[in-house]
């Protein structure tokens, strides 16, 4: 679906943090969204922590840089890092290319999909999150 401007893919789920997730059988595919990628410019610098990388939602899993910015990614479950997009240590500039798609940042195993049930998903819930995020970042500049 298209919101002011920004695609964010209907069976994608989303958290607030402006990262996606794409459920791959048993495996997580991750990602930065639309709005992220777009607000941070070109991106720089993608941090690929070792395969095998023991995960805790909410907590640190790697770091990601624009020119203009320095963000943390939070791990979106429990689990484990069982793959990273090795394509990114050479070309970042994928996530602004095609975020959903060549841009995939990460591959996680959750130890309960159930953990998704916390991230935004469905059109209302999502719609109303990205409208919120416009609006705070247009009265920011």
């Amino acid at each position: 679906m298209e919101i002011g401007g920004y695609n964010f893919p209907d069976e994608l789920y989303y958290d607030p943090e402006h990262f996606w997730v794409r459920v791959e059988g048993d495996e997580l595919v991750m990602g930065m969204d639309d709005f992220a990628q777009q607000l941070a410019g070109e991106i720089v610098y993608v941090q690929l922590p070792n395969e095998g990388k023991k995960l805790k939602k909410g907590k640190k899993l790697a770091k990601v840089e624009s020119g203009k910015w320095l963000g943390k990614i939070l791990s979106p479950v429990n689990g484990e890092l069982i793959a990273v997009n090795e394509d990114l240590e050479l070309k970042p500039e994928l996530i602004n290319q095609d975020c959903y798609g060549a841009g995939w940042m990460y591959r996680l195993k959750a130890n309960a999909l159930s953990e998704l049930e916390d991230l935004l998903r469905g059109a209302g819930a999502v719609r109303a999150w990205v409208e919120a995020e416009i609006a705070k970042h247009a009265s920011e500049g």
